[in-house]
């Protein structure tokens, strides 16, 4: 079986001090926290910045470049960084499109509107249309955000209309409140959807983020962990970083029989540039 490859989703946008004092919020922590996720064993890294006054999710660029500058500096890893602001505020395209500019391999692609509790996170096809355009221009890859099937459908338009180009990548995000459950029924149907020669990994929301893993590096494909998706490491227990929960899934894989896939391996299973 192939090498696993690891994401880490290092802070997302809107995770409190208040819900775990180990969230990385400032630039120097979110870029020290990623640094340690690679040591443990992830190769790729999905970085959101966070506003320092605020600690909610900001699309600035200098923000953005104090973190991206600080990983590159220390260690060799793919960067994700996210095109998605704070799911819900849903900030205007040009500024959702701002890390394009720092030429990172992987940005996000939310394909796809959905409800976030009390608000919807938009993502409508004159945003989608623009972040394909500019990924294409960049050379920059995107990965292909799954929150419900539908979203597949609309990358599979876009594929055919030569704004994405093969081999796609999909993360399947799997347990938010207004998407598909994290099941075993939800990874396996939309497994089963993709263009063959696709490659995929899959996020389990909360307490879905462990079994998710398990399933994903069975079916060969790749996983993602990360206090952005999940901030327990058991029931009760706060994960105490980003390492922490790449650790966990470094063990299971290697008892399992799956070795992990280093930076420059996972660029070349992603087809990256």
């Amino acid at each position: 079986m192939e090498k696993m490859i690891i994401t880490v989703g290092v802070t997302g946008s809107r995770i409190s001090r208040q819900q775990t004092p180990h969230i990385p919020i400032l630039p120097r922590e979110i870029a020290q926290s990623g640094i340690e996720a690679v040591k443990a064993g992830a190769s790729i890294l999905h970085i959101h910045v966070r506003d320092p006054k605020t600690g909610l999710g900001t699309q600035d660029y200098a923000i953005f470049k104090e973190v991206v500058d600080r990983i590159r500096s220390e260690v060799d890893c793919v960067l994700c960084l996210t095109t998605s602001g704070i799911p819900g505020r849903n900030l205007a395209i040009e500024q959702r499109l701002t890390p394009l500019a720092l030429k990172p391999e992987l940005v996000s692609y939310d394909a796809g509107s959905i409800n976030m509790g009390e608000n919807v996170f938009l993502n409508p096809p004159e945003f989608l249309e623009a972040l394909a355009r500019g990924c294409l221009e960049k050379g920059v890859k995107p990965e292909l955000e799954i929150f419900e099937v539908g979203m597949v459908y609309t990358c599979l338009r876009y594929f055919e209309k030569g704004l994405i180009k093969p081999p796609l990548h999909f993360q399947f995000v799997l347990g938010s409140p207004a998407g598909m459950p994290a099941t075993p029924k939800s990874l396996l149907y939309l497994t089963e959807i993709i263009p063959a020669g696709s490659t995929w990994s899959v996020i389990g929301i909360g307490p879905g983020q462990l079994p998710l893993a398990v399933m994903g590096m069975a079916m060969g494909g790749h996983v993602r962990v990360g206090l952005e998706d999940n901030i327990y490491y058991s029931k009760g227990r706060l994960a105490k970083s980003n390492a922490e929960l790449v650790e966990r899934v470094v063990k299971i894989a290697r008892e399992y029989g799956r070795e992990i896939a280093t930076a420059p391996e996972a660029r070349k299973m992603l087809s990256l540039s």
